[in-house]
């Protein structure tokens, strides 16, 4: 299989992702600005998680361009980053229906702990299915920053019971640390 089909595969269920998050922003009953108070947590919630989809979306773009091929572990793994993805939706809804409940923000984080996994195991697949000299294998070299971000959405679920706001600062920060796309292909990719 061609990469083309893989990244139109994975654009079209993303997209799909943003389409469910953005439908379950409800309209406000009232015309003042007091009818939306009590929608800043859903649409706080909607913000993050569009970040997060975003941030997949961009770095699984740059992973896949360097890679030349594709095979049926490329294919499993891919979906298994997909399925943890099309989770996002019913996390974000939950937590910011729940205001930030301790449960909900917590079942967020190992939402996005399971996500992180699941692209970090797609990454070792493209790696190992590719030649040691192919530009990804170059590129990817040593990854830090995904194994951490792991590790720091798996402290924040239990973090989420002793204060939800520092669970949520987690995954902001994360968010942050992941915003720019990964560099490291995209200089290997230049030369």
């Amino acid at each position: 299989m061609g990469k083309g089909r893989l990244e139109a595969f994975s654009d079209g269920v993303i997209a799909i992702i943003i389409t469910i998050m953005v439908l379950e922003l409800k309209v406000p009953h009232g015309a003042d600005l007091a009818a939306l108070m009590p929608l800043i947590p859903v649409v706080l919630s909607y913000v993050l998680s569009f970040v997060y989809v975003g941030i997949y979306w961009n770095n699984h773009h740059h992973m896949l361009h360097a890679a030349s091929v594709i095979d049926g572990y490329v294919l499993w793994a891919n979906l298994h980053l997909l399925f943890w993805l099309s989770l996002i939706p019913f996390a974000t809804g939950w937590m910011g229906e729940n205001h930030f409940e301790p449960v909900p923000v917590a079942l967020y984080g190992l939402m996005l702990f399971m996500s992180s996994l699941a692209y970090l195991i797609l990454e070792r697949v493209l790696v190992s299915s590719n030649a040691n000299n192919s530009p990804l294998v170059m590129a990817v070299g040593k990854d830090y920053k995904g194994p951490i971000s792991s590790v720091l959405y798996l402290l924040a679920v239990p973090l989420s019971f002793v204060h939800v706001w520092l669970a949520f600062a987690v995954y902001l920060g994360v968010a942050i640390l992941w915003f720019l796309p990964d560099r490291r292909i995209e200089k290997y990719l230049q030369r």
